[in-house]
């Protein structure tokens, strides 16, 4: 059988707005109606940033618990994860609904330059952070922005605050950061694996090189791949996708290219090592 691959859909993130996009989801059934077409078209995995009514960046808990609860009712098994990025967010209220237990959360191992802010991530942060999410049993998925970040990563699992196994996603085309180039994927990927010979791993391309990093990531037998609007809200140039489910529908035929199945949510949890649904 061939192997299967994960993916993961990014719905909403912190930056795009209505007027980019009509089709991105903003409230909380948006954003449950969004995840359930991407559900139905083959994403096991999403990844949840919540808004104000305004469209600014929350941490209202009330807000995640909202779309947590529909996604629950709606997409069966499918994995919950929380953002505690960064940007539009005060830093302290970065972790405020971690007590809602979704089964992960992304987390940022160290700082680095976006287009227009730094990307601030405090070592007390992270360990706060980490610490948080392994007291409610919650995987993380560590957000690998510069080679640096995996050796920060490294310093929490010595500290016992990750696992030996963590999911690891490379994050590849933000300006001012690490480009989109192939040879930076194979040496971080060469020293994540140095650094934990048994971690999960998936990468992430920005904007147009959302399908561009998604074929090097097949092409290396990734565990996942992650697509939606937060990374990238068109399908080409002229073109803007019409919804979350059409940019899963361009991972699911990507991963079919490659003779590769798309992973079931019970083989996606098989795989990150969390817990049946």
């Amino acid at each position: 059988m061939p192997e299967s691959c994960i993916i993961a859909v990014a719905i909403t993130g912190s930056l795009p707005r209505k007027e980019d996009n009509p089709a991105l989801p903003i409230s909380a059934s948006e954003q449950v109606e969004s995840t359930h077409q991407a559900f139905e078209a083959g994403a096991s995995l999403v990844h949840i940033h919540v808004r104000n009514d305004d469209q600014s960046s929350s941490s209202d808990p009330k807000r995640f618990a909202a779309v947590q609860e529909g996604l629950r009712r709606h997409c069966p098994g499918m994995i919950v994860q929380f953002s505690t990025g960064g940007r539009g967010r005060d830093p302290s209220a970065r972790g405020s609904s971690l007590h809602l237990k979704p089964d992960m959360a992304s987390l940022s191992t160290g700082s680095v330059n976006f287009p227009l802010i730094v990307y601030e991530n405090h070592p007390a942060l992270v360990d706060e952070l980490a610490s948080k999410m392994k007291a409610n049993g919650i995987l993380p998925e560590i957000e690998i922005f510069d080679l640096s970040h995996l050796h920060a990563a490294r310093r929490l699992a010595d500290l016992d605050l990750i696992g030996e196994r963590p999911h690891i996603q490379f994050v590849l085309g933000v300006q001012n950061a690490m480009p989109a180039e192939e040879r930076l994927l194979d040496i971080m990927l060469s020293e994540a694996k140095t650094l934990f010979p048994r971690c999960t791993w998936t990468a992430a391309g920005i904007g147009r090189n959302q399908s561009l990093v998604m074929r090097w990531a097949l092409a290396r037998s990734a565990d996942g791949v992650r697509t939606g609007m937060e990374d990238n809200i068109r399908i080409t140039k002229e073109r803007l996708a019409s919804s979350n489910a059409e940019l899963v529908e361009c991972a699911v035929a990507a991963i079919f290219e490659q003779g590769r199945r798309v992973a079931s949510t019970t083989e996606a949890r098989t795989r990150l090592g969390l817990a049946p649904s």
